[in-house]
């Protein structure tokens, strides 16, 4: 039977919802009022929202309540956070207690060997960090050395060209490894007479 005199009906209150006041969400409507996070009652907008099942959370209820835990999995920048989530209803299980840190001081030279995972740029040898980073033929390469292996000519994506794990401009590398005779840069007409 069809919906006279009114629209959709609110995933959250269950009211009819006119145009004028509706939010959409994951196929349902909301009134503006009503588009907040089941745990907290923050207000929502299409950044903060995240959908599980029929239920809309704040992402930070979200990541509580289903996001990955333990050590490493913070709230906020570099910090592991005590907040259970209880004030929130969000009952979360807590796992195995965690495991003491060792007594023997560590080497901080392995420690962030092992921390951080740094590419290594082909032509030097030397790290290459996210700041001076340029991919090429599926490589991480320094700004510097993003150069032809020839001819020395700086690259960049519109005249690169690889093989070998080796960086050629276009015009070296027709000249060393593309097609030869007339027509394609090798032999002319009159040195073929020759």
């Amino acid at each position: 039977m069809p919906n006279w005199g009114g629209g959709a009906k609110c995933g959250a209150c269950e009211k009819t919802v006119y145009h004028a006041e509706e939010i959409q969400c994951n196929g349902r409507s909301f009134h503006k009022s009503c588009f907040l996070c089941m745990a907290c009652r923050k207000a929502l907008d299409s950044t903060t929202v995240a959908v599980h099942e029929s239920e809309i959370y704040c992402k930070t209820c979200y990541g509580r309540k289903y996001g990955p835990k333990g050590v490493g999995f913070g709230q906020g920048a570099g910090c592991l956070s005590t907040d259970t989530g209880d004030h929130l209803g969000l009952n979360l299980q807590q796992g195995s207690p965690k495991p003491a840190r060792p007594s023997t001081p560590t080497n901080a030279s392995k420690f962030a060997k092992k921390m951080v995972d740094v590419d290594k740029c082909p032509r030097c040898g030397k790290s290459v960090y996210a700041a001076e980073k340029i991919m090429g033929g599926g490589k991480p390469w320094h700004k510097m050395c993003f150069r032809c292996a020839i001819c020395g000519k700086s690259l960049e994506s519109t005249n690169v060209t690889d093989k070998d794990g080796e960086l050629y401009c276009k015009v070296c590398y027709a000249k060393n490894f593309g097609p030869k005779g007339i027509g394609f840069g090798g032999l002319t007409q009159v040195e073929k007479k020759e």
